[in-house]
């Protein structure tokens, strides 16, 4: 089997033999070169050719973000970032994914971690996605999803009673895919949306932000004791689950648990299944890209109950991972690229009023 070409790009020594030794450690991995700065990057991405490259975003000479411009623009290669867990550069780690960086790593030390051990397993999974998938061309998804046949029309809910509940689940690739699909909603949607996005947690709180200013909606991270209200998309804090309690009264208010323990926390089937026990049939269930089989099953839970449920197709998918594994179950009403699931959800929403 043809190993996988890695090209690693950081300023610090330490941190390239780090990287090193964590790629070296793969059988599927041939690292072929390391480079100290962004221009360094740039020549040797163009030399070597590589599969895929780890980019540090804060580099002398040539910064990461306007490498990854320039190898994305040449069409070289996908481009994984490596980032601190600054604001500066968690605002930059979302400037780099809008521009078409395949996904992040943030290390967990800051700018210079000796303990990138941690994220090893995380690292080496996006870079052999990154690597399969290639480059994604975000500039023709983005004349795509603003033709306009593709633009949903402005909802006419009329009088709708039923309250309807919006389950997204993502995860790598999900923040430039979501911008293709919340921007979409109009701000009087009459359901709540619950979304899981698998993130550190000290990247969702300007996730929820930045997501929130392209929106009609309001975005906000979720809280314990928030009352659920329409028109509003709850984003899963980082580090512990979404769920729903219903109260006596009939009030539904967000609680965040940090149990059970699960393989990503937020799980995507934690809150599915959460928002499907409180709202039965009225669930809509959507998964999108990401690596492995989260909430699939929980999927299938709400589709056999009674609710819709809608998965990204393989033609958008920046990793056919999540949405192929509920396809493959039976768990999908609708299979539909990311630029038209807005308006399914809509057509679902409208469908209450019927």
């Amino acid at each position: 089997m043809k190993k996988i070409r890695v090209l690693v790009a950081d300023d610090s020594a330490l941190m390239r033999q780090t990287l090193k030794r964590i790629i070296a450690a793969s059988a599927d991995f041939d690292l072929v070169g390391l480079a100290r700065d962004g221009e360094d990057a740039v020549s040797k991405a163009r030399e070597l050719r590589p599969d895929v490259i780890s980019m540090d975003i804060n580099m002398p000479k040539l910064d990461g973000i306007t490498a990854l411009q320039i190898i994305l623009q040449e069409k070289i290669c996908p481009v994984v970032m490596v980032s601190s867990l600054t604001q500066e550069g968690t605002t930059t780690t979302f400037e780099c994914l809008e521009l078409g960086a395949f996904d992040f790593v943030a290390k967990p030390d800051g700018t210079v971690s000796s303990n990138l051990g941690a994220v090893a397993e995380e690292l080496i999974s996006k870079l052999k996605a990154a690597a399969c998938r290639g480059i994604v061309d975000h500039t023709q998804r983005t004349r795509e999803r603003r033709q306009p046949n593709q633009a949903p029309a402005r909802a006419t809910f009329g009088s709708i009673t039923r309250k309807r509940a919006i389950a997204i689940g993502i995860s790598t690739g999900g923040p430039a895919t979501l911008q293709e699909v919340l921007p979409q909603i109009p701000a009087d949607l009459p359901a709540s949306i619950f979304l899981v996005q698998h993130m550190p947690p000290s990247f969702i709180a300007s996730f929820a932000k930045r997501l929130g200013d392209s929106c009609a909606i309001k975005v906000v991270e979720a809280r314990s004791g928030m009352s659920v209200e329409p028109s509003v998309c709850y984003v899963a804090p980082g580090g512990m689950h979404l769920c729903l309690h219903r109260k006596m009264t009939g009030e539904i208010v967000i609680r965040t648990p940090t149990t059970p323990a699960t393989l990503f926390v937020p799980s995507v089937g934690v809150m599915m299944e959460s928002v499907l026990k409180v709202y039965g049939a009225d669930t809509v269930g959507v998964l999108m890209t990401g690596i492995g089989d989260d909430g699939a099953d929980q999927m299938v839970a709400i589709k056999n109950a009674g609710g819709h449920t809608i998965a990204e197709s393989e033609q958008t998918a920046v990793v056919y991972g999540m949405p192929r594994e509920a396809i493959e179950r039976g768990g999908a009403c609708v299979v539909a690229p990311s630029h038209q699931v807005a308006a399914e959800i809509l057509k679902t929403v409208r469908s209450a009023n019927q």
